[in-house]
């Protein structure tokens, strides 16, 4: 398990990333993306709502969305926060996740 430090650095790296990938995708589909108090909410025309936050005691990042907490561990073979029940890495899987939410298929670069 990573320690704080290393966890708050690689959580960082990776929300910057998403961050970025969010942000450039709010021209091509219909989110809103905003950064509060460390977590990223991600908006849709419908009033849905996703939140994307770092939970630094277990060293996971979480995600609410669909009604379900999808909980990341980082994985030191992927380089990633990861879902251990589908293999998928942050990214790719917010970008499932927005597709089933908006009905179109949305890909995170």
């Amino acid at each position: 398990m990573l320690d704080e430090l290393e966890f708050r650095k690689r959580a960082d790296e990776a929300f910057s990333a998403l961050k970025k990938s969010l942000i450039a995708a709010e021209d091509d589909a219909d989110i809103e993306v905003e950064d509060q108090a460390g977590a990223l909410h991600i908006s849709f025309e419908d009033g849905a709502r996703f939140v994307v936050s770092p939970n630094a005691p277990v060293r996971q990042i979480w995600i609410s969305a669909l009604t379900t907490s999808f909980k990341l561990d980082w994985s030191d073979g992927e380089q990633d926060f990861v879902l251990a029940k589908t293999g998928e890495k942050l990214k790719p899987l917010m970008g499932r996740l927005i597709s089933q939410q908006l009905g179109e298929t949305l890909e995170l670069e």
